[in-house]
């Protein structure tokens, strides 16, 4: 389980989960790195390149985010940390008005950035901790 600092890797997640709920931008969570890896519901980006123009095309074309997160597990060691969790969400496709709502699995690694803005600047401007790689799949019967 995380630390419980305000910084960890457990704080990014919740963080990030508030991010997609308050319409925030989500790219600075994940590292800027090629081998970084986003598994959606119905998308495979590979590269932070593909997945910063994902996210920023999310955040613009959906609206009223809800997400539950029913049993966040978050387990940290020096340079790296594992998440997995079951969430609800759902949210509204802004230009049909259409609402979608799953219940999902999340899974994946975040990598302590030494490069981060934060790091950098110590205005809190990006997290210390980035996803490195996030799978996100329904949770349905077969």
């Amino acid at each position: 389980m995380s630390d419980g600092n305000a910084d960890g890797a457990e704080a990014v997640v919740r963080d990030y989960y508030d991010a997609l709920r308050s319409g925030d931008p989500l790219e600075p969570y994940f590292l800027e790195d090629e081998s970084t890896v986003k598994f959606g519901i119905s998308e495979a980006l590979f590269g932070s390149e593909s997945v910063r123009e994902a996210l920023e095309e999310q955040t613009a074309t959906t609206t009223d985010w809800t997400v539950e997160s029913d049993h966040l597990v978050v387990a940290e060691r020096d340079a790296f940390a594992t998440f997995a969790d079951e969430v609800t969400m759902a949210w509204t496709d802004a230009e049909t008005g259409a609402n979608r709502q799953f219940e999902t699995r999340w899974s994946g690694t975040l990598v302590r950035d030494g490069r981060s803005e934060r790091d950098a600047a110590g205005d809190g401007a990006a997290p210390q901790w980035r996803f490195a790689t996030m799978h996100v799949s329904t949770a349905d019967d077969l």
